[in-house]
């Protein structure tokens, strides 16, 4: 029994350093995102609002963006991922990807501006300037992109920049799917 005593911290080491590089494999292969939370709206109607389009400010409500499945990319001029994500962005939209965006927290004048340098992905972009839009939908940062089907119920909420690897893995064998042809590899 003491000999057992000795090598118990060894044991106890061993078995850490076993779970450690078990999580730290599966997060490498892409099978665990250890930022992800989950989002109370996933499978839940989009919630009701009513926003000012950042172009011309008119109202803009949920009735007048459902009826075809959408992104919801929520996004701003502050956040440095964002600025990474956007090409992508242009890249979906050239590929007629519809992308709704709200502009998150931010500075109208700069977000406009960004528009017309960067391009213009988005069919609309909501102007949410107190955040109240995105604390309906829980949103903790930019970038997060939301997957909405026609009847405007949330599918599927990713957190952080989305790039060819995400859309490969995460939306397109969801967008697939509801659109009948079931996933993809």
């Amino acid at each position: 029994m003491q000999r057992l005593k000795l090598f118990l911290p060894l044991l106890i080491f061993a078995l850490l350093a076993a779970v450690f590089f078990g999580v730290e494999r599966r997060v490498l292969s892409g099978d665990y995102a250890p930022t992800d939370l989950p989002s109370a709206l996933v499978d839940k109607p989009l919630p009701e609002f009513s926003e000012p389009a950042l172009d011309d400010g008119r109202l803009i409500d949920k009735a007048q963006i459902v009826g075809e499945l959408f992104l919801l990319n929520v996004w701003a001029t502050w956040c440095p991922t964002c600025h990474f994500e956007h090409p992508f962005l242009m890249k979906l939209a050239e590929q007629g990807v519809k992308i709704v965006s709200i502009d998150y927290k931010d500075d109208a004048e700069a977000a406009k501006r960004w528009l017309v340098q960067k391009g213009d992905p988005y069919t609309v972009t909501l102007f949410d300037e107190d955040g109240s839009l995105g604390l309906d939908l829980g949103v903790t940062g930019a970038p997060e992109t939301y997957l909405v089907d026609a009847s405007g119920t949330v599918r599927f909420r990713y957190q952080g920049a989305l790039e060819q690897r995400v859309w490969d893995k995460e939306f397109a064998p969801r967008i697939a799917e509801l659109n009948g042809q079931g996933p993809t590899q």
